[in-house]
């Protein structure tokens, strides 16, 4: 593996641990409160809509154009608990270890936006979809906080 290789393996390493503060952190809402939508934030305003969405933008990127496993991506109401999601998160997980293993870093990946081709370095993919997954993260903290909760950190430094 090159040394770029080790670095992403590594950084995605820090991202697994933040997620998994912020699952413990799930655990402890109410089931109700985990769904319940607020229109105020986007991807259908709930906790577990936001979490599947960033399974969802991995799910597209990464699984599907990436490696074109032509998965079928994961739907908001198929998950009603945080185990559910945690469970789905596994599933990211195995096809982000294939991507950083699997994927020539000099490589260009091609993909199509409303019928315009682009390419992007695999690198810059990773980097796409870690940054993705913290702006809903941050989300995510500030709906509980609105539910009456008082969020935790789960910055990678903490």
């Amino acid at each position: 593996m090159s040394e770029r290789g080790t670095y992403t393996k590594e950084q995605y390493e820090f991202v697994k641990d933040s997620r998994n503060v912020l699952f413990e952190y799930c655990k402890t809402i109410s089931e109700e409160d985990f769904v319940n939508q607020n229109n105020s934030f986007g991807r259908g305003g709930s906790m577990r809509n936001l979490l599947v969405h960033i399974a969802n933008t991995y799910e597209y990127w990464i699984a599907n154009l990436a490696l074109k496993q032509n998965i079928t991506y994961a739907e908001y109401e198929s998950y009603k608990t945080i185990q559910e999601v945690i469970a789905l998160f596994d599933g990211v997980n195995n096809f982000m270890e294939a991507f950083i293993f699997a994927i020539d870093q000099s490589d260009k990946i091609t993909y199509k936006i409303e019928d315009i081709e682009n390419s992007v370095k695999p690198f810059k993919l990773f980097s796409h979809v870690i940054t993705h997954e913290y702006h809903h993260k941050g989300q995510i903290l500030s709906l509980s906080r609105h539910l009456g909760y008082i969020p935790v950190d789960t910055d990678i430094m903490r």
